[in-house]
């Protein structure tokens, strides 16, 4: 099936907010709620008369300080940043000689990697992406310096075993894992956010959990030697002072708590969209993020024909790995109607 654009990286750069007009029903992007919560509006709110200066170093410290409370790190393995596509769009600063990507997988890595020359080489899993315990570290390149991986994986929502990810590990390579969605997993039992090892980079994003898609606010977790190399050739100022403000009221502990006790009414909620789907005729990939990847008869027609009636999914053609047959929808309260659309569609 074509995508928007012939050319690669036209497609990896495709966002699924692309799909959404003022008024849908989105199931295309994967923030959390329709806005931030009050008590962090009003957080971020206070700081709006401080905009006239720079970050201050002291903002910086607490918003490290506030992530390595909440994993268990040291101020300087952690890495306030733009969101965690930022992150990604620091990794060719590695300047590693070849890069490996798992995917199917968000396309933001690949894009940047490519884009400063850098070779990529895909590793695709098959059908179910990894559920079979296969992530196959025979398939990566022995001479690749950098390898990425998702846990749990945009878009399947698949979630590896912490082994298996270490698996991937070698002497003089860079592992760098997309926790973007981890906070999102009850208790989340496989990230490696709380491990300090020298070659393995977590990429973690409060952007979605915290609806500040208009913010964008992450960190990276890493070795103190691999984030200066990371940061080598980055802006100043790279994160602002609402952004510093987020990371570090959303990673105080009565957040965390608060986005702990969400993720275990997700992952219900996330259980009974899943029947629905599978009801019309949807194989839904067994997963643990809060979207759901599924495949489906005409997929394509489907997406048009509930695009048509102001319901928004996110296309999977544009993912390595994927085609046509595949959408993926996020896991919200609305999705009886989402499937009541699709069974209309159907008919």
């Amino acid at each position: 099936m074509a995508i928007l654009d012939p050319s690669p990286l036209a497609a990896a750069r495709y966002h699924g907010d692309q799909a959404v007009a003022p008024g849908m029903l989105d199931f295309a992007v994967n923030v959390r709620a329709a806005q931030p919560p009050d008590w962090l509006v009003q957080r971020l709110a206070a700081r709006l008369r401080d905009l006239a200066s720079y970050p201050s170093v002291a903002d910086v410290h607490r918003a490290q300080d506030a992530v390595a409370e909440r994993h268990n790190r040291a101020r300087d393995e952690v890495l306030p940043l733009a969101g965690a596509a930022e992150g990604f769009a620091l990794l060719p600063n590695l300047r590693p000689g070849r890069a490996a990507v798992i995917a199917p997988a968000f396309t933001e890595p690949a894009a940047a990697l490519t884009a400063a020359g850098v070779p990529v080489h895909h590793v695709v899993l098959d059908p179910p992406f990894g559920l079979d315990g296969v992530l196959d570290s025979g398939g990566v390149p022995e001479d690749a310096d950098l390898v990425v991986v998702g846990n749990p994986t945009n878009p399947t929502s698949v979630l590896h075993r912490r082994e298996q990810i270490l698996a991937l590990r070698r002497p003089g390579r860079i592992l760098a894992v997309d926790e973007a969605f981890a906070d999102s997993v009850p208790g989340e039992p496989d990230s490696l956010a709380g491990h300090s090892l020298p070659d393995v980079l977590v990429l973690r994003s409060l952007t979605k959990t915290w609806s500040l898609a208009g913010l964008r606010v992450g960190y990276a977790l890493g070795s103190p030697d691999v984030l200066a190399r990371l940061t080598g050739q980055r802006a100043h100022w790279a994160v602002g002072t609402l952004q510093l403000a987020a990371i570090a009221a959303c990673c105080a502990a009565e957040a965390v708590a608060e986005a702990a006790a969400g993720a275990v009414r997700l992952a219900a909620l996330r259980t009974d969209m899943a029947a629905g789907l599978a009801s019309v005729g949807a194989h839904v990939v067994d997963g643990r993020a809060p979207f759901v990847l599924f495949r489906m008869r005409d997929a394509e027609g489907i997406r048009k024909g509930l695009l048509n009636n102001g319901i928004a999914v996110r296309r999977c053609d544009t993912f390595v790995g994927l085609n046509g047959h595949y959408l993926r929808a996020a896991v919200r309260a609305e999705w009886p109607l989402l499937v009541q659309e699709i069974a209309e569609v159907l008919r």
